[in-house]
Formats: C-alpha cells, structure tokens, sequence
C-alpha cells in the first residue's frame, strides 16, 4: 500500500479533527492556547471550531486543521486472529469433544473498577452486538464475580471453581489503572500456579493496546468492540489446543 494522508475536505488534504481539555477558564486567551498547543503538535493551520467550559476551571475544545504527516501502512503493527470464529454450536461441540466436561469461565472487574457493562456484554447471556453471552453457551459454566474483586478474590475463586479461563475487564484507566492492575494479576496467578496448570488469562477495555498482551504477562487482549463470539472462540481454540498437545 503507498503513503496516505488524513482526508477531510478533499483526498489527500491532510485535515485533522482533535478534541482537548486545557485546564484553563474558558475565555478568548484559553481558545488561543488551544490553538498553539495544536500548532506544536504539527497542525498548521490550526482553527478552533468549538470552545465550552467545563466548570469555572476547565475548557473543552475541538481543533480541525492541516498536518503533514504521512502514513505507511505497510509498517503497522496489529494483532491478528489467529483462530477461527465459531458458532456457539460449533464451540459447545469442540469443548465436548476435546475437554469432554464443561469449560470454567471466571470473569470480573478487579480493583476499584465498578464498570461491568464490559464484562457483562461478554459474560450475561443477552450479550452484545447481537450475539448472546458466553451463558448462553451449553457447554460453559460462568462465574461473574462483578466489580471492585480484588485480585487474591479472583485467584480465590478461579482455584476454588477450577477456572480453565479468567476474563478481566478494565475501563478505569486514570493513571494507566488498567495496566498496573492487569500487571498485579497476572504476577498474582504465576506465583499461585504451576506454569502447565494456570488458566487462560484474558483482559480487555477500550483502552488497552492489543499488541502488549506479552508485556502485561496474559494470553490475551481484546479492545473495544469485541463480541462474545470472539472471546468465546478464542478460548475454545486455546484450550483445546493446549489439550491436543
């Protein structure tokens, strides 16, 4: 693939949107320093198309203006599936032959996270995007353990149900919240488990990167808009190949 430009107006233009808060009180100065610090993020020109304050303290802006960088598609760097996509008839089918038991899904919220519409979209049976929730599924036992678990809770729990998979979803992310809790868990379940012996360890929330599953020591990452179907299949694909071999 060649080089490419944002598009706003026309093909190749070049044409931004970003959106900000200065902790400034809304005013004509707050709106010109909105406009240098996108200018020294490369936008030039640089128009405030949108102020409002935000208290007697803060302004939000939305800034559109031109910037000149170019994209290379061909170096970006992504997290590919790697396992093929199956129905909930298709899984429930290949966990009965392969693991001949139930699969044990443990899921939560850890930390002082008390957003759950993350791990219930993938979990409860109404699901999300159309596809229903892993209980919905014949042949896997969930155990929903809700928000704020704390991490001995949760490996507590994945001992005490025999969990072949822990499903954690982090939305708090103020001060990489996300990334030091997934850390603590995923240290928390290595010294608690023969490597050959702990479960699967899945996290996901809008704001992690998919590519640093390694770095923050778990089998997976999914991101924003992943289904049930995904998850369930990436879990059956993984457990089942574990069992193969």
């Amino acid at each position: 693939m060649s080089l490419i430009r944002p598009y706003g107006d026309t093909t190749g233009d070049g044409m931004v949107q970003l959106s900000f808060t200065l902790p400034m009180a809304h005013s004509k100065i707050a709106e010109g320093a909105a406009a240098q610090l996108a200018n020294k993020m490369g936008m030039d020109p640089a128009m405030v198309v949108h102020s409002k304050a935000m208290g007697p303290d803060f302004t939000f802006f939305v800034v559109y203006g031109r910037v000149n960088h170019l994209v290379d598609p061909s170096v970006v760097e992504v997290v590919e599936r790697d396992y093929p996509l199956l129905t909930p008839k298709e899984a429930n089918a290949e966990i009965k032959r392969t693991l001949r038991r139930r699969m044990v899904v443990v899921g939560g919220c850890i930390g002082t996270d008390a957003h759950t519409v993350g791990i219930d979209a993938i979990l409860n049976i109404k699901g999300f995007a159309g596809e229903k929730g892993l209980e919905y599924y014949r042949e896997v036992k969930v155990v929903n353990l809700g928000a704020q678990v704390s991490v001995p809770e949760l490996v507590e729990a994945a001992r005490t149900e025999k969990a072949d998979a822990v499903l954690v979803s982090q939305v708090v992310t103020q001060r990489d919240a996300h990334l030091l809790n997934t850390r603590e868990m995923s240290a928390a379940f290595r010294e608690s488990y023969p490597a050959d012996k702990r479960p699967l360890l899945v996290v996901g929330g809008p704001r992690f990167d998919e590519t640093m599953a390694d770095e923050l020591g778990v089998d997976r990452v999914f991101s924003r808009g992943t289904t049930p179907g995904e998850v369930a299949s990436f879990l059956v694909h993984r457990l089942t190949t574990r069992e193969a071999s």
